[in-house]
């Protein structure tokens, strides 16, 4: 089983409009719903290919009542999120049918409250003990503490889990002390961690931060990934046009799928880079379009340039 870490879930609303004008009024021509957040989110590719997946974090109130509902709705997920007294936060894009652009508004997340911080940690050590990887993403919800990621890698590098971190900010700065096993960053994350705007000096500066492995997502560019003993490019064929909403949370639950297979490096980031790019190319917002995986998986390219410092 995979687990998936999502302490700051949501329900993700869509509304697609012909033409959006700021300060108008406007008919909706389509509304689309589904349980979100990072983790949720590469929890969702995952079980689409047939991986037993596990979900944690918090759910609270109406919204988060209809995210679990959702959730039931996915073959081969698991629903372990814990019960807050807070109400779970909403995502609402508004799609222009017109331009293709996206405007995008994001609710702050419940506050989370020092008991419920604690029955999550025993229920996150139990799901450990039969989890082959874990995945911790995305952003702290209220009174969850700054390095909770930093503590929740160190649980599971002592139940001998290996554990994925893709956070942003003070998350990410405190959350890599921990020392992952598996850093994803996309480049604006990279450069604000380490201060450099050179992807190769820093994903290997974020691996002397303590992560063992930095992958990192340079949009359509692919994947630039430094390990222990090297430095691989994975990019795809060519560069795609479409909607990059939720390639890098394909791109992590690819490197998951790989991982909990024992893989090696350039298969696992085949996969992610493949997923990645399904995802742009998915007429749904978030989604991978599964022919175009399989079509763009082996035309992947995938080298190895230096060893990693």
């Amino acid at each position: 089983m995979i687990l998936t870490v999502t302490l700051n879930t949501a329900l993700d609303i869509t509304y697609r409009v012909p033409s959006l004008r700021p300060g108008g009024s406007h008919r909706v021509s389509e509304v689309t719903e589904r349980p979100g957040g990072k983790g949720v989110n590469v929890a969702r590719v995952l079980a689409a290919l047939g991986h037993e997946v596990t979900v944690t974090g918090f759910s609270g109130g109406t919204t988060g009542r209809v995210l679990r509902e959702k959730l039931t709705e996915v073959p081969h997920l698991t629903d372990a999120l814990v019960p807050v007294t807070g109400t779970t936060r909403r995502t609402i894009a508004v799609v222009d049918e017109r331009s293709g652009g996206t405007t995008q508004l994001n609710e702050p997340g419940p506050a989370v409250s020092h008991a419920e911080w604690s029955a999550f940690q025993e229920v996150y050590e139990d799901l450990l003990s039969s989890a082959s990887a874990v995945a911790l993403c995305g952003s702290l919800p209220p009174g969850v503490p700054v390095g909770a990621y930093a503590g929740l890698i160190r649980t599971a590098r002592a139940a001998g889990v290996p554990a994925l971190l893709d956070t942003s900010g003070a998350a990410l700065r405190r959350g890599v002390a921990g020392r992952p096993d598996i850093l994803k960053p996309n480049a604006e994350e990279l450069a604000e961690l380490t201060g450099s705007h050179d992807p190769l000096r820093a994903t290997q500066d974020a691996r002397r931060r303590g992560a063992s492995t930095v992958v990192a997502s340079l949009g359509p560019d692919g994947l630039l990934a430094a390990t222990p003993d090297s430095l691989w490019r994975a990019a795809p064929p060519a560069r795609l046009r479409g909607n990059p909403t939720g390639a890098g949370d394909s791109a992590v639950a690819g490197l998951l799928a790989a991982l909990t297979a024992h893989e090696p490096w350039p298969a696992r980031l085949s996969r992610a880079v493949a997923l990645a790019s399904a995802t742009v190319l998915s007429p749904a917002a978030g989604e991978f379009d599964r022919t175009a995986y399989e079509e763009l998986l082996p035309e992947v390219t995938v080298t190895r340039e230096a060893h990693a410092a």
